[in-house]
């Protein structure tokens, strides 16, 4: 759950999530992440440190550069909670279905 905790975090921030965004398009290095955003290079890469250590990025050495892409896993964990709370909604629904079907006969009775 810890994980689940740490991603929901990490994906609470914007920045984080558009950097999520551009790393959905492919590999690259933290230098062009921090290209389109209005802040430097070392804050770029704490946010990257945030998504490392919710397990939604990894991060490799290659000589200087140090590229980052999406986790392959990322968004198990999430997809599995939200799958479950799908679930829960759709027995939910289905219940409210099945009282409106029961009222729905003493409804024409009413108007008799």
């Amino acid at each position: 759950m810890h994980r689940l905790d740490a991603a929901f975090s990490a994906l609470a921030d914007p920045t984080r999530r558009a950097i999520l965004a551009r790393l959905s398009l492919g590999e690259t290095t933290v230098m062009e992440l921090a290209r389109p955003f209005e802040m430097t290079q070392p804050a770029v890469s704490r946010h990257l440190k945030v998504l490392e250590e919710a397990g939604l990025i990894v991060r490799r050495i290659e000589g200087t550069k140090r590229p980052c892409s999406l986790a392959p896993t990322a968004l198990n964990e999430i997809d599995q909670w939200l799958a479950m709370l799908r679930r829960a909604l759709e027995a939910n629904y289905d219940r409210l279905d099945e009282v409106l079907a029961e009222m729905e006969p003493s409804k024409e009775k009413d108007r008799k």
